[in-house]
């Protein structure tokens, strides 16, 4: 027997004998409350999550334009590629929607949280929740949505309703009977696929095969 096959299982012998490499149920340890924290920071619809605060119009203008808008301009109609958050209204339907806070997303907890969470770029988590509330203040006058002089708090927060609140439905996915809960296609399957509708607005289609 050589050495190295000696060695090796002399090793797996001590191994399966020790006690301390035995998988145990206490491994690791309970986060802190400053660990549970750091990632508890999520804001839902009903503002469950909202910190303490409030902000202006007033204030999150000047914010905003600080800290935000050389990407997303000054009335955050977007800059370059980057998002545009404002206006878009009505255009759901046609060939080219602008999806914006005020023309498609849902609740007002998904702008605060994620201008909370991600917010500048480069720079995520650095704003207090006191700018926070007012770049998301700010960001519903720029959707004509507020007036000027209009106060966002943890108090009045959830007064604010969004335009296309109704325009999302429950997605009922989960309980539809998937591919796992029955036998694929096994015979008569298509076995050529043809090109018989072209994408209008992209223009992706290959003209050629060979393409």
């Amino acid at each position: 027997m050589s050495k190295f096959l000696l060695r090796s299982l002399l090793t797996a012998g001590l191994l399966a004998a020790s006690p301390a490499v035995v998988l145990a149920d206490d491994l690791g340890r309970p986060a802190t409350a400053k660990e549970i924290a750091a990632w508890d920071i999520d804001v839902r619809p009903d503002g469950l999550g909202l910190p303490p605060g409030q902000g202006s119009v007033e204030d999150g203008e000047a914010i905003f334009s600080e800290r935000c808008a050389a990407c997303h301009g000054d009335f955050a109609e977007g800059v370059d590629r980057w998002p545009v958050l404002s206006g878009g209204f009505e255009t759901l339907r046609s060939e080219r929607p602008v999806k914006t806070i005020g023309s498609y997303w849902p609740y007002l907890s998904t702008v605060w949280d994620y201008v909370n969470r991600a917010m500048p770029f480069g720079n995520a988590q650095s704003m207090t929740p006191d700018e926070v509330y007012a770049v998301t203040a700010f960001l519903l006058y720029a959707n004509d949505l507020v007036d000027d002089e209009f106060v966002l708090s943890q108090e009045d927060f959830t007064d604010v309703r969004l335009p296309n609140e109704n325009g999302f439905i429950e997605d009922s996915r989960p309980d539809t009977p998937s591919l796992a809960d029955g036998a694929p296609c096994m015979s008569n399957c298509k076995t050529d696929v043809t090109v018989t509708m072209r994408a209008r607005v992209l223009d992706v289609t290959p003209d050629h095969e060979e393409d």
